[in-house]
């Protein structure tokens, strides 16, 4: 445990921290409702929305697909892999009563606006869009492919953008809708390893506070872009991530579950807001950047080295699904949040710990810094100091 001492400096920094804590937490709760209040401009809650995932076959996707039909949504899931496809539709289908399988190829634009035409056609109207479709390549900047780094770019960036241009213009059609990107807390700090995904996760997220201005523009006060930052999530991800390290490539603790991101998307629906983070070490980091942001990047730099890439476990390289997806791995959980071991339960434990003491240093050395406060009297006394002193060398 991280103890503070009992000090004028222990104290400012425990009460600056949960000062912190608190605005974050009164903030979200603000946004959320004030997004309450103009939901009631939606045109239909969840349950009776139609709800289109990409990325839908595994991980977050597939989470959120599930969550959706289970608040009663009609659900049109996409991705590459069919056969995945066509169960999660059947199982959202015994749900809600209502779902489609739609295989994409979201690097594909005409194919995504092929998406929105079948949905429309099939469920009549699309009020919820999620770009959830996203791949990753591991390694050093220089030694990836460039075929590679663009492969991910072409998933991540344009696939966000062909699914906005097939969603968007619905949306303004029918006055509303929520278009709901799912971007990366890297997209706040960033990560080594891997620069194709950091990237794009920037690009989304800029994509998003463009996207939300010129819906502002338009007077399109009902149409809503959100941008999802998740932490590390349990999924197959990983396992699908093309290599370059020559290192076999883990979730870097902690993880948090993909239900956790589905829930919020699903929140989202209803209540849009402009940005939402999931996991706590999220809202840590964030808090670490904004304080000391050359110890963030150090720290980051340091904890990915470690815990993203297994020192020992040699991995040959390979493309995973950049370029053609692989059959393995089309569940929800990638079987990365239960760790093997008290060893790797000790290691997210530490990863938490390693993120907050510099943030508490940095508020530390802030403290320091500051002129100590002086009472009421104290600073009456030194605002008559100038006339005491002229008064006496007066009376001299």
């Amino acid at each position: 445990m991280f103890h503070v001492k009992h000090s004028v400096h222990g104290r400012g920094i425990a009460v600056a921290v949960e000062w912190m804590v608190e605005w974050m937490a009164q903030t979200d709760a603000a946004s959320v409702d004030e997004a309450e209040r103009r939901s009631e401009h939606m045109p239909r809650k969840l349950r009776d929305a139609v709800v289109v995932i990409t990325g839908a076959s595994s991980g977050i996707g597939r989470a959120t697909a599930l969550e959706c039909a289970r608040r009663g949504a009609t659900v049109v899931v996409a991705a590459r892999r069919t056969a995945p496809l066509e169960a999660l539709a059947l199982e959202c289908g015994h749900v809600s009563g209502r779902a489609l399988a739609a295989p994409t190829d979201v690097t594909d634009e005409q194919a995504m606006r092929e998406l929105a035409r079948v949905a429309l056609e099939t469920f009549g109207r699309i009020d919820v869009w999620v770009n959830d479709a996203a791949v990753l390549s591991m390694g050093r900047f220089e030694e990836t492919p460039a075929e590679v780094f663009r492969g991910v770019i072409e998933t991540n960036v344009f696939g966000v953008v062909h699914g906005a241009r097939a969603a968007l213009p619905v949306f303004y059609e029918q006055g509303s809708g929520v278009l709901i990107n799912i971007s990366s807390i890297d997209a706040q700090l960033g990560q080594p390893y891997m620069s194709a995904y950091t990237a794009s996760k920037h690009a989304i997220r800029g994509l998003g506070i463009s996207l939300r201005q010129e819906a502002k523009l338009a007077g399109a006060k009902d149409v809503h872009i959100c941008t999802v930052l998740p932490a590390t999530i349990d999924t197959p991800f990983f396992q699908h991530a093309a290599n370059y390290s020559g290192r076999a490539v883990r979730a870097m603790p902690p993880v948090y579950m993909a239900e956790r991101v589905a829930r919020t998307i699903a929140r989202l629906a209803e209540h849009p807001k402009r940005e939402e983070l999931v996991g706590s070490m999220g809202y840590q980091l964030t808090l670490l950047r904004m304080l000391a942001p050359g110890l963030a990047e150090r720290m980051m730099a340091r904890q990915s080295d470690m815990m993203q890439l297994a020192p020992d476990q040699p991995a040959a390289p390979t493309d995973g699904n950049v370029f053609v997806p692989v059959p393995e791995g089309d569940g929800v959980s990638g079987g990365w949040k239960q760790p093997a071991g008290k060893k790797a339960g000790i290691v997210a434990a530490t990863a938490g710990v390693v993120a907050t003491a510099p943030a508490l240093a940095a508020w530390l050395w802030f403290q320091r810094r500051q002129p100590p406060k002086l009472s009421r009297t104290a600073r009456a006394a030194r605002a008559a100091q100038p006339i005491r002193s002229l008064w006496q060398r007066v009376a001299a």
